[in-house]
């Protein structure tokens, strides 16, 4: 089983939810007593956060391909970056080390072809939403993303920094969500991407009625498929 680094604390609130999918589906995979071989270098996200808001995305970029390292240095065989919005800086990362980077919009993707969507919905946070980084990369597998208006962006990112990523769930909140999803359908999205990784904390697939792709499960998933390449399943 190759051992998998993530690089986490973004918020640890999603990270804590990858380590669990993580070890799920090795279970699943393997039966008996096997688990995820993982490391985690897990950021003060408060830190992370004040670079993000002032806009020093090139210190952010330095923090980033600093913790791939000692992952790749500490023995992880790949690198997950366990949040959305970093992959901003995913390309500068993968290029930092000798190991791969499972980017997790090319996992999204990946899903959201093999149900033969071709227009999804996305929420996130502003930098997901409305950089580029994010959508050209869903536009390279032919996927095209619709994103919600100015105000109800707001309205999602404020909720992901001021709840999500302290734990705090509302159900005013999931209303607010399910009223920009319904948006979203009318301007045609197909399916809803849960392009934040504390989103699922809040929205469920038993929430809506056409199809949504949490990119935790969906990362994570795609992960311990690598991992695991080379293994059987336990008889």
């Amino acid at each position: 089983m190759k051992t998998i680094g993530l690089i986490g604390g973004l918020s640890w609130e999603s990270t804590a939810d990858y380590y669990k999918y993580l070890n799920t589906f090795v279970k699943e995979k393997l039966g008996g007593l096997h688990s995820a071989k993982c490391l985690l270098h897990s950021f003060d996200f408060e830190e992370i956060v004040t670079l993000q808001k002032n806009a020093e995305w090139d210190k952010a970029t330095n923090c980033m391909t600093d913790a791939a390292q000692k992952l790749e240095n500490g023995g992880a065989d790949v690198i997950l970056i366990c949040t959305n919005t970093m992959h901003k800086m995913a390309e500068e990362v993968e290029a930092s080390v000798q190991i791969p980077l499972i980017h997790i919009a090319d996992a999204t993707a990946k899903k959201i072809k093999q149900q033969g969507l071709k227009t999804v919905g996305l929420l996130g946070t502003k930098f997901t939403m409305e950089q580029n980084f994010y959508k050209e990369r869903l536009n390279a597998h032919g996927i095209e993303v619709v994103i919600p208006n100015e105000d109800d962006r707001q309205t999602i990112h404020n909720v992901i920094f001021d709840e999500l990523c302290k734990g705090m769930i509302k159900e005013s909140s999931k209303a607010a969500y399910l009223q920009i999803m319904s948006k979203l359908q009318e301007k045609g999205a197909e399916g809803i991407i849960l392009g934040c990784t504390e989103i699922p904390l809040l929205i469920k697939q038993a929430d809506s009625d056409i199809p949504l792709f949490d990119t935790t499960c969906i990362h994570a998933e795609a992960a311990v498929e690598f991992a695991l390449q080379e293994e059987k399943v336990q008889v």
